[in-house]
């Protein structure tokens, strides 16, 4: 499924797109479900993260402390130059490109750590701190960059993520709660497991081609819209491949522990992004087309990184267990 995914996703904005050129009419109400879509998204996402592992993520201090320094120091700032550089003028895109940029990932960097043989369990231990930073953080981070180029609220981005976060978040909780105490637990866990990634697949999918429904003609009539932010993100995932691979080696990780370092510093969570966005600039449409054209780019290069990683990973194990024998 991961494999598949880019061309799903594209496969469901062409949908949207074609779906708002048969019936303009659909536009409207297609908006209106994008949100909907992207609440169910968050609800599975969060049914899968136990907030209670936080404190897993300090029982490796170096591969934690990187993680974070690179996902919430660096890539902030890093995003902001390459914005300013490829996106000048275009307000809108540099918001959108923000947002996307300064979310590090919570599901897919997992899946894409365990294809390229990596220490997935170590990859999740950051995963609620990364939820939470982000969260917290997002608000902070356009007040800084884009403050005063955009009509922004801090009250209406808390809001924002009141409504299409924390919903999800306390309802995903809820249903944990009432299922530990049944004596379905345990194959309630198992089927979470085994269908989660596709659930939310589905549900984002639904929400990428409401927003190409909702969204088509504006897209439309805006073709570099694709060609502006496939430059700066291809440089984006160029450098921090390279960034985390070396402080990985800088810190002494082991291989399968700077897969992971990679992933978690390359792997955007849009989303995340998305939801907060469509509530946040309902009038700004092309900051969400932003944070959905990213996922278009970004599964690829993820994928190609995975291939990159295991075909490293399967050379060291043949060469260690060459000296081995010999």
């Amino acid at each position: 499924m991961a494999k598949l995914q880019p061309l799903i996703i594209i496969g469901s904005a062409l949908m949207g797109i074609l779906i708002g050129k048969l019936n303009p009419n659909a536009a409207p109400f297609a908006g209106s479900l994008i949100e909907v879509f992207l609440m169910l998204l968050l609800f599975f996402v969060f049914l899968g993260v136990d907030i209670r592992g936080i404190r897993k993520s300090f029982t490796n201090i170096r591969f934690s402390l990187a993680a974070l320094t690179i996902n919430f120091i660096w890539t902030p700032v890093f995003a902001f130059i390459l914005g300013r550089l490829f996106m000048a003028g275009r307000i809108d895109m540099q918001t959108g490109f923000i947002m996307l940029m300064v979310t590090p990932c919570t599901d897919w960097y997992l899946i894409f750590t365990g294809i390229a043989g990596g220490n997935v369990s170590l990859g999740s231990s950051l995963l609620p701190l990364n939820l939470i930073l982000q969260i917290t953080l997002l608000p902070v981070y356009l007040l800084l960059f884009m403050g005063d180029a955009i009509s922004f609220s801090a009250g209406t981005m808390l809001t924002s993520i009141l409504l299409v976060l924390v919903i999800p978040l306390v309802s995903a909780n809820i249903v944990k709660l009432v299922v530990g105490r049944l004596p379905i637990q345990e194959k309630f866990e198992k089927a979470i497991s085994a269908w989660s990634d596709g659930i939310q697949l589905i549900f984002l999918c639904l929400a990428v081609a409401a927003m190409f429904t909702s969204q088509g003609k504006l897209i439309l009539e805006n073709p570099g819209l694709f060609a502006g932010i496939f430059p700066p993100l291809i440089i984006f995932f160029v450098v921090i491949f390279i960034l985390a691979l070396f402080t990985g080696r800088l810190l002494k990780l082991s291989f399968q522990d700077i897969i992971p370092l990679i992933f978690t510093s390359s792997a955007r969570n849009s989303p995340v992004s998305l939801a907060i966005a469509a509530i946040s600039f309902p009038d700004r449409p092309v900051i969400s087309l932003v944070l959905v054209i990213g996922p278009l780019i970004e599964l690829p290069v993820l994928a190609v990184d995975a291939w990159i990683l295991k075909s490293r990973f399967n050379r060291r194990e043949m060469v260690t267990n060459k000296s081995e024998n010999n």
